[in-house]
């Protein structure tokens, strides 16, 4: 008789990113996966096959999320810069930036890696851009324009911050952003 899952795969690739972000792509074993889901590392073999697949579910996954994240402050932000800066913002929790800078680049390169992580991650920039480019200009090819560089800002603005350290993330990101808005002429209020 089959055993029923006690764990869900949304909740086992949910409880690997930490895991997968404290190890990099290249740690994540099944063993280390088991101590931190709870489930052993054949049922983990039995569900994803091989640790390449397992570390590719949990970065698809993670980027469902994101996805879902950007949806909800899509919908709930101002459609004007300002609403941008907020919803860029709201992506960024605080207190992750230091580990997001740091550790998230080796997700960044598995993403940039693998075929299927790639296109995910170009799509979710898509649909970003989408949402800041409505908030910046109502002619859509601006729109799509403004929002690709305003991505890119707001990304560069991160970089930058963790080599500098010029006040906390959130202000220095924040204040990248409001003078590009500026530059082109927008105001962000």
């Amino acid at each position: 008789m089959p055993r029923h899952k006690m764990i869900s795969d949304e909740q086992v690739l949910d409880d690997l990113f930490d895991t997968i972000v404290r190890t990099g792509p290249d740690g994540l074993t099944f063993a280390l996966a088991a101590e931190a889901c709870g489930l052993s590392p054949s049922t983990l073999v039995q569900r994803y096959r091989s640790r390449v697949d397992l570390v590719e579910a949990v970065l698809l996954r993670a980027w469902d999320r994101l996805q879902i994240e950007t949806e909800t402050a899509d919908a709930q932000e101002e459609l004007n810069p300002k609403g941008a800066i907020s919803l860029l913002m709201r992506l960024m929790p605080p207190g992750e930036a230091d580990r997001d800078a740091a550790d998230g680049l080796l997700l960044l390169r598995e993403d940039i890696r693998n075929p299927n992580l790639r296109a995910r991650g170009a799509a979710w920039g898509q649909s970003l851009a989408d949402a800041l480019g409505r908030r910046l200009s109502g002619d859509r090819d601006e729109g799509q324009r403004l929002g690709r560089q305003m991505a890119a800002i707001w990304q560069g603005a991160h970089t930058w911050w963790a080599f500098n350290r010029n006040g906390t993330a959130e202000q220095a990101i924040r204040r990248m952003l409001e003078e590009w808005l500026a530059s082109i002429r927008l105001s962000p209020g």
